[in-house]
Order: structure tokens, then C-alpha cells, then sequence
């Protein structure tokens, strides 16, 4: 991540109804807000039809998708984890113990080591798409024996997802929140 930002969040006293408008995707009107919305988003909505857009897309993985939320936080912890994006790390660790995942089970995502056979899958997609792009037959066999279509569908862009939000962080030197 860069040392200093090179994009800062947007001033409060530029936030108005059509960065409100931008954000509804994701945030109820109460939190949004540069303080609640946070330092990613906060930065996002400088392109406001981008964050709009982005926000549809990440609501459904973090509110609609097919997977579950301790899926979907084993994959994207060990995608950002593999991105090196810290900030991402720890925005979500709360969100996984939450999905239930223990301390211990986070750990052993990051370190690549899942003992649970569903989460060392969702690790070795993680790991492979990271490295090649694509799955192995072998990944991509055992992936539909465990998930129907429309969750492998949200597992892939559930990983990509994180993967670009990743780099977005790293880009534009998205600090840590100072509360």
C-alpha cells in the first residue's frame, strides 16, 4: 500500500444527495456519511456512477449471494490476504467471527493451512485463481460436487470482487480509519 494517499476520502462538506444517491446501494441513509461509510468508500464515491455501480455489485455478494457468509469470508480473507491488503484483513475478521469463524479458523486461512474440507476448498479456489486465473479440472470438479451453479457463480466473482477492491486500496493508498 502506498505510504500516504494519493486519493483522499471525499471532505464531509462535499458529501451531498447525489453522493447520498451513490452510496444506497450499501449504506441506509444514516451511514452515509464519511465517518460510518469509511475511508474505502469515502474515496470510491469521488467517481459517483462507479461507486454506484460497484455497490449494487458487492451488496448482492455481501447481502444476496447463494454461498454463505462463512464462505464467502474464507474466500475473500484469503483474496485479500494473497493482495496483501491489511485494511481489508481487518475490516473483515470482525464480519467472519460474526459469519462463525473462530480466531483459530481465520488464522488457518491465512496461513493456508483449513483443516475444515469446505473451507480448504474455497482456499484452494482462492489460491488457484490468484495464480492462474482459472481452476484446475480437479478444483473445478470437487467446486460443482460441493456448489450448484449459481453459487460457484457467486464464489468466482465473490474472489474477484475482493481482488480488485484489493488493489483499489493498495492504488490509492487507502489509509486506516482514525476513530
Amino acid at each position: 500500500m502506498a505510504s500516504t494517499p494519493r486519493l483522499e476520502p471525499l471532505p464531509a462538506e462535499e458529501w451531498d444527495d447525489d453522493v447520498r444517491s451513490a452510496l444506497s446501494p450499501l449504506l441506509p441513509t444514516e451511514r452515509a456519511n464519511p465517518r460510518d461509510a469509511g475511508n474505502i468508500v469515502s474515496t470510491l464515491v469521488r467517481n459517483k456512477g462507479l461507486t454506484r455501480a460497484y455497490l449494487e455489485f458487492n451488496a448482492h455478494l455481501l447481502l444476496h449471494s447463494t454461498v454463505s457468509p462463512r464462505v464467502r469470508e474464507v474466500a475473500l480473507l484469503r483474496a485479500v490476504h494473497l493482495r496483501r491488503s491489511e485494511y481489508l484483513w481487518d475490516h473483515h475478521v470482525p464480519i467472519a467471527q460474526r459469519a462463525g469463524l473462530t480466531v483459530a479458523e481465520i488464522e488457518t486461512v491465512r496461513a493456508g493451512e483449513v483443516i475444515d474440507p469446505v473451507d480448504a476448498l474455497v482456499v484452494r479456489v482462492v489460491d488457484e485463481l490468484e495464480s492462474s486465473s482459472t481452476l484446475s479440472d480437479g478444483t473445478w470438479s470437487q467446486l460443482r460436487e460441493q456448489f450448484d451453479e449459481q453459487q460457484v457463480l457467486d464464489l468466482v466473482f465473490t474472489v474477484g470482487c475482493y481482488q480488485l477492491l484489493a488493489v483499489a486500496v493498495s492504488v490509492f493508498g487507502i489509509q486506516p480509519e482514525e476513530y
